[in-house]
C-alpha cells in the first residue's frame, strides 16, 4: 500500500551560488516533489501524480524519484509541453524565486488524469496552493483528488504555499481556504498564513485553520520553529541551532517529514517535533533536494539534543 500520494508540479531548479556572479547549480524542486522526496527519505512509501515534459529536467526528476524509491508510474510525459523551471537568488531578505513555468506539462494536468485507484488506496493525499495556482484544470484536479480521498477514508494534507506571482491574493485566498476546508492536515507557513488570514499571532492562525475543520494544523515559523495544534491541544517547538546556508526546501522538508512520522506514529506532536528538526537540518546545503536529511541523521540529532538537555 502507498503511504503518501503527492500531487502538483515538479520543477527543474537553478540555484545561485554565493560568491560566484552568474553561477548556478542545477537541481530539482517543486514543493510537492520536495515533500515526496523528504517523506521517502524517512521511510514512507510515496507515489507522485502529475506530468512532466519530454526533456532533460523531466528525465532528471524521474531518475531522482527512482533513486528515492518514489513510484512515478502515474506521472505522464507530455509530448510537447515542457517541465517547468525556477531560479533561486539569495538576498538580504532570504531566497527570491523566479519561474519559467507558463504552459508547463503540469499546468495541463486535470481531473481526468488522476489515478483514482491509487488515491483511494493511499493513507494520505498531499497537495498545495501551488498545485492549484498553476492552472484552472490543475486546481480542479486537487479538489477532485481530495473529494475522492475523503470518500474512501484517506487523509488529506494541504500546504497553503502562496505564490502571488501565480494568482492574485483574493482568488488565492478563496481557493486555498476552500481546499483547507477539505483537508484533515493543514500545513501553513507563517508569512503566507498572515497574508491569507489577515491574522498576526500564531495561535490565532492555527485557530483559524482549525475552525475550517482541520484535525491537525502544523504552522512553520521559520527561524522561530513551529506550532502544532489539534482541537484539544497545542505545542510550540523551538528551533535547533544549525549553520543555515539555504532554506529553499525547508518548508517542504517539514511537510514530508511530518507526514511520514504522523503515518508511522499516529501522533501529531511527535511528528511536529521530528519535522522541526528535519526542516532545520535541510537548510545546511544548497538547493531544495540535495540537503533533505534522512531518518538516521534526524534521529541522531534528536538524540544529541536530548543529551544536551539531560
Amino acid at each position: 500500500m502507498t503511504d503518501i500520494v503527492c500531487i502538483g508540479e515538479p520543477l527543474g531548479e537553478f540555484n545561485a551560488t554565493r560568491g560566484e556572479a552568474g553561477a548556478y547549480r542545477f537541481g530539482l524542486g517543486g514543493d510537492t516533489s520536495n515533500c515526496a522526496i523528504a517523506a521517502a527519505r524517512q521511510g514512507a512509501r510515496v507515489a507522485y501524480a502529475g506530468a512532466l515534459g519530454n526533456d532533460d529536467p523531466g528525465r532528471a526528476l524521474r531518475t531522482a524519484w527512482a533513486q528515492e524509491g518514489i513510484d512515478d508510474r502515474h506521472v505522464a510525459t507530455h509530448p510537447s509541453a515542457p517541465t517547468g523551471l525556477y531560479f533561486v537568488a539569495h538576498g538580504p531578505q532570504g531566497h527570491v524565486f523566479s519561474y519559467l513555468r507558463a504552459g508547463s506539462a503540469a499546468s495541463l494536468y486535470g481531473p481526468a488524469d488522476l489515478p483514482t485507484e491509487l488515491i483511494a488506496s493511499a493513507k494520505v493525499v498531499q497537495a498545495s496552493g501551488i498545485s492549484q495556482a498553476i492552472s484552472a484544470s490543475a486546481c480542479d484536479a486537487v479538489f477532485e483528488a481530495f473529494a475522492l480521498a475523503r470518500q474512501n477514508g484517506v487523509l488529506t494534507a494541504y500546504d497553503t504555499n502562496l505564490r502571488l506571482k501565480l494568482w492574485p491574493l483574493t482568488r488565492a485566498r478563496a481557493i486555498i481556504h476552500a481546499a483547507c476546508e477539505m483537508a484533515d492536515i493543514v500545513l501553513p507557513g507563517d508569512a503566507d498564513a498572515k497574508l491569507l488570514t489577515g491574522l498576526e499571532q500564531p495561535d490565532a492562525i492555527v485557530d483559524f485553520y482549525l475552525g475550517l475543520g482541520a484535525k491537525v494544523v502544523a504552522l512553520t515559523l521559520g527561524h522561530e520553529g513551529s506550532l502544532v495544534a489539534t482541537p484539544g491541544r497545542r505545542e510550540r517547538f523551538v528551533p535547533i541551532k544549525v549553520e543555515a546556508i539555504d532554506a529553499t526546501g525547508a518548508g517542504d522538508c517539514y511537510d514530508g517529514a511530518f507526514l511520514a512520522e504522523y503515518i508511522r506514529t499516529g501522533d501529531a506532536f511527535a511528528a511536529g517535533a521530528y519535522a522541526n528538526v528535519a526542516a532545520a537540518l535541510s537548510t545546511q546545503g544548497y538547493g531544495a533536494v540535495a540537503p533533505l536529511p534522512r531518518r538516521a541523521e534526524i534521529e541522531a540529532r534528536i538524540a544529541a539534543e536530548a543529551a544536551l538537555q539531560a
